[in-house]
């Protein structure tokens, strides 16, 4: 792993003919101290180059004009405020802001969001779906059973999880929303033009939304990660492609990563803070927000970052929205005592720190409240890269694996999953960024079978209505006779698979 990565998280992007790489991320003996980050941001605000910050203030109140002067004179300017979660996103090339600013009466916490000046610096992409070639697609087309679109029978995960069997008694509610908040989604995609929802899509990647049409779809050079994960969610049943879980619920895209794959936190605040005024029902959140992998509560711009992101999803909830994210792909105990962070700060210099993820959080992921979701492949497994952990795992559902590894019933061919691809195509992707959208839309259905229910009542229905599945003793995904991890706990609460794996036919029939 490099620290050049951009992270529109969670997927594991398969160019073809490749086998899986799984990007396991094993724990050396050997222990490293994080760098501390006042020492990070001199050195890159020296060419007095402009930083982003969050502040952190009460919130309900408009910013008042003390902290305002206060900012003015740190050489701050305020870019946006959210005042009824007190989050204030401030550019700055002073080096000493976010220090000066915690001084100042009122402040509750500060801290950069970047290490890189804006604009950040170019990264690479973490390579390119595997799309579906014309030949590939006709063979589907032939193939496809009675009532299916084109590409269902590609499609081994929604049987997986009983959508297949759920939409026979509803394909969901075109009342609810489900906003996914990532790189941007293609609205013009003919499985995903009939449910798009343009009222709840934005473009926030400044921290500030931008409502211009179609800020919300991601550039020619930009990831199709969001527009995989809307087409997972609910591409229309249309007799065209493939289908998503919820194929009659609406779908946003909330685009919150910069051009160079960046989810930084002022836009995933913002992100959160849109849905929560623009009624969505459930957002979907397949990344972790740069650039720190774990966000540690014993630093102060970390601290900063948590709390601001923490605010917003509290807020998106309060206000009606399931929050659902990805628990990530690098095999991580996330119970563990300690896990080893290689590529902290993915913008700058990173270091093998070594962190507690009891203090130092990956978010949204592991915020309260959160619908943590780890990944399965078509056998039903703990996908070879997914993250797990007793206690953080909530539920699991099919993100895909090797084919080697898990190999899928015919007619599917390949152990990844399907998805919608900007300019109107649909190709592969695996990991954990692929099965949270697959938790989003099961969590879409039981809010349209049941329209009144609270954000807590879904969650509570979700997991009740979870198959229990017990834990894989031992796992060896490779067969390479060495434990590849270690499962802990009861077959319906454990480290793998949470309260088990997602169940769409339940959704809509209890």
């Amino acid at each position: 792993m490099t620290a050049s990565l951009p992270r529109h998280r969670r997927a594991l992007v398969i160019p073809a003919g490749m086998a899986m790489a799984t990007a396991l991320a094993f724990l050396p003996n050997t222990a490293a101290t994080a760098a501390p980050a006042d020492a990070a941001l001199a050195a890159v605000s020296a060419d007095a180059s402009s930083l982003s910050y969050v502040v952190n203030v009460k919130g309900g109140h408009a910013t008042s004009a003390y902290v305002k002067k206060a900012i003015a004179k740190a050489g701050g300017t305020v870019v946006t405020s959210y005042d009824k979660i007190g989050v204030i996103v401030v550019h700055s090339s002073n080096a000493d802001f976010a220090k000066t600013i915690r001084t100042v009466r009122g402040v509750q916490s500060a801290g950069a969001t970047r290490n890189a000046p804006l604009p950040s610096a170019v990264t690479a992409d973490m390579g390119a779906p595997k799309a579906l070639s014309a030949a590939e697609i006709a063979r589907a087309e032939s193939a496809a059973a009675a009532g299916q679109d084109p590409l269902q029978g590609l499609q081994w995960d929604l049987p997986a999880i009983k959508a297949d069997k759920a939409h026979e008694k509803s394909l969901g509610s075109s009342k609810v929303t489900v906003a996914v908040i990532d790189t941007g989604v293609d609205d013009t995609h003919p499985d995903i033009a009939p449910n798009f929802d343009r009222a709840a899509s934005v473009n926030c990647v400044t921290g500030k939304p931008d409502t211009s049409d179609g800020a919300w779809r991601p550039g020619a050079q930009e990831s199709p990660h969001g527009t995989h994960v809307a087409g997972e969610i609910a591409a229309a049943k249309n007799g065209v492609g493939m289908t998503g879980v919820a194929p009659g619920v609406k779908v946003s895209g909330i685009k919150v990563s910069n051009p160079d794959g960046y989810f930084y936190t002022e836009a995933v605040v913002c992100g959160f803070m849109w849905a929560a005024e623009h009624g969505v029902d459930v957002t979907n959140n397949s990344y972790y927000t740069d650039p720190w992998y774990f966000n540690c509560k014993n630093d102060p711009d970390q601290t900063a970052l948590l709390e601001a992101v923490t605010r917003a999803t509290r807020y998106a909830e309060r206000k009606g929205a399931v929050n659902v994210a990805a628990a990530g792909n690098e095999n991580y105990d996330l119970a563990a005592d300690e896990i080893t962070d290689p590529v902290s700060p993915n913008d700058g210099t990173p270091s093998d720190r070594v962190i507690d993820p009891t203090e130092c959080l990956d978010i949204p992921t592991q915020l309260p409240g959160v619908v943590t979701v780890a990944a399965t492949g078509a056998k039903g497994l703990k996908s070879s890269f997914s993250n797990y952990g007793r206690g953080v795992i909530d539920i699991a559902a099919p993100g895909g694996d090797s084919t080697r590894y898990q190999t899928p019933e015919p007619p599917a061919t390949s152990g990844l999953i399907l998805g919608t691809l900007p300019g109107g195509s649909w190709g592969y992707m695996a990991g954990t960024s692929m099965a949270s959208p697959h938790v989003a839309g099961v969590a879409a259905l039981i809010k349209s079978t049941h329209p009144k229910a609270s954000p807590a009542l879904v969650k509570a229905m979700l997991y009740a209505q979870a198959d229990a599945t017990a834990c894989t003793d031992p796992y060896d995904i490779d067969g390479d006779g060495k434990v590849d991890a270690v499962c802990e706990g009861p077959k319906n609460r454990n480290g793998f698979y949470g309260w088990g794996t997602a169940d769409a036919l339940d959704a809509v029939t209890r």
